[in-house]
């Protein structure tokens, strides 16, 4: 059975310029970066070494032609921090797109987009 949720497949054009994106403005953490010599770049990436999920940035094109009939479009990603107010202002500040915040019944949340114009959503969790 199933127990948790190990990793998230994100389809990029730009691996390089993505992995700067996540570890430079977002402050996540390189795990792994590996190759498997034929061309087949993975690079996973975490907001910590400890994170029980990760994010395995993959080469968009490459997958296209290798695995057609998968979808490659980006997955709607909702990230939780404790530190909400300091996460939207360290991303305003960082000339990249971030949204407003937004009052739900579930807490507070803001989008921001990557280097590829792909959004993704944060919400207030203590």
């Amino acid at each position: 059975m199933i127990s948790k949720l190990g990793q998230v497949m994100l389809y990029v054009n730009n691996q390089d310029g993505c992995v700067n994106f996540w570890t430079e403005i977002v402050g996540f953490t390189i795990i792994s970066d590996e190759n498997n010599g034929q061309g087949m770049r993975w690079i996973e990436i975490a907001p910590t070494k400890t994170s029980e999920t990760s994010i395995i940035l993959h080469n968009k094109e490459l997958v296209a032609k290798m695995q057609p009939e998968l979808n490659l479009g980006t997955p709607s990603l909702m990230f939780f921090t404790d530190k909400f107010d300091e996460l939207h202002s360290h991303l305003s500040n960082q000339n990249i797109k971030v949204g407003e915040i937004v009052n739900m019944p579930s807490g507070r949340v803001f989008n921001f987009a990557d280097n590829e114009e792909n959004y993704f959503a944060v919400m207030e969790k203590h």
